[in-house]
């Protein structure tokens, strides 16, 4: 599913299960990333997986991309 840091990921859901596997879903962000949802609301994403207050969708990236705000991928509401 994942070799490395090449983020060869093919869904949201995918990510979200790699961070969980990893143990980091719930570890914080070395800096938080602005998130724009899918519902139009902004939110700062402050954890390796993360929800939207708004609509419940929740968002993931790898701690090997967490500094970039383009490797946070959408999964699914209350995935």
């Amino acid at each position: 599913m994942h070799d490395g840091c090449s983020a060869s990921f093919t869904s949201g859901k995918q990510v979200v299960d790699k961070v969980r596997m990893m143990g980091f879903s719930e570890g914080l962000l070395p800096l938080p990333l602005e998130v724009n949802c899918e519902c139009g609301t902004n939110f700062e994403m402050e954890y390796f997986e993360d929800k939207c207050p708004s609509c419940k969708m929740v968002y993931a990236v790898t701690p090997c991309h967490s500094h970039d705000p383009s490797a946070v991928k959408a999964a699914g509401i209350d995935y």
